[in-house]
């Protein structure tokens, strides 16, 4: 039966070109940011949640997460062309060319940025080009030249928070830096458990990771456990300022202990199956901290 109107299907190399950009901006850790600026904002929230402000919030951070992920893959092409877990991302496997990726690159962040000062304010907007500059100015470039990168980008990585809390407040206060120093904490587990699952491929990419430079895994399992006993006194911050209640402080300690669980299997076993599951654990562990302090924000700073 004829309606008078057709449905025309998206051609099939259209669409896989369109997957493609779409996959160049690593859409499941933008995800993770915008959800990490949701929690910033939301914690900062004092007089009633915005949700059209915290919108936009997350939509300029995830953009601007994108632009990151696009001009680390156009400056990584060949050494992400060595490993097996990214040779097939669309700019190492020739889907997509260098030059297309850096202009997309380039066109995401300046629209990001544009978007945090239209509708968030100057100083988000400004720590959003900021944590640009930082992820791909200073982080990529030092990927094959020291280890100490990571801490470089963890910087990078923890700013999301942070654009949440200052797109609802307008200010960096306590509330921000305890924010990011959790995220910052958080972060150096969760890298090494992932360089440790993946510390061949790595070395084929000529990344000198810790794990890479360490043959028996010994001081990489020393890093994970002396980062994570760190991030139980950090994520403890938001009761002792007053940012969360008792409630959040009983679920920042329980999730401590569980996660010290997989950190102590992996100094001891180093194996990659015990790799994997802490590197999963570690995902669970931060959306269920941060959905802790949301649902107990109270105090002084709230």
């Amino acid at each position: 039966m004829k309606t008078g109107l057709e449905v025309r299907p998206v051609p099939l190399a259209a669409a896989a070109r369109l997957s493609d950009w779409l996959e160049l901006t690593r859409p499941r850790i933008g995800l993770l940011v915008m959800l990490t600026t949701l929690a910033g904002f939301f914690a900062a929230s004092a007089g009633g949640f915005d949700a059209g402000a915290a919108l936009h919030a997350m939509l300029g951070t995830g953009l601007v997460a994108g632009a990151s992920a696009a001009l680390n893959q156009a400056i990584e092409r060949d050494r992400d062309a060595r490993m097996r877990r990214t040779e097939n991302r669309p700019v190492p496997a020739g889907r997509l060319g260098r030059a297309e990726a850096v202009v997309f690159g380039a066109a995401l962040a300046a629209l990001g940025v544009v978007w945090l000062a239209a509708f968030a304010n100057a100083l988000t907007a400004f720590l959003g080009a900021a944590s640009f500059l930082i992820y791909v100015a200073a982080y990529t470039p030092l990927k094959p030249r020291t280890s100490f990168s990571t801490l470089v980008g963890a910087v990078s990585g923890a700013m999301p928070p942070v654009l949440g809390w200052t797109a609802a407040r307008g200010a960096l206060d306590l509330g921000a830096a305890t924010l990011f120093g959790i995220l910052f904490v958080w972060q150096m587990p969760h890298f090494l458990s992932i360089a440790w699952l993946h510390r061949e491929d790595y070395a084929r990419g000529g990344f000198p990771f810790l794990p890479v430079e360490d043959e028996t895994g010994a001081r990489t399992g020393r890093q994970i456990m002396v980062w994570s006993l760190a991030l139980i006194p950090m994520t403890l911050l938001p009761t002792l300022i007053g940012m969360a209640g008792l409630v959040y402080l009983a679920a920042a300690l329980a999730l401590g202990a569980l996660w010290l669980v997989f950190a102590l299997r992996v100094a001891i076993h180093r194996t990659a199956a015990v790799a994997r599951e802490a590197v999963l654990a570690s995902i669970v562990y931060l959306p269920a901290l941060l959905a802790a302090l949301a649902a107990d924000r109270g105090g002084p700073l709230s």
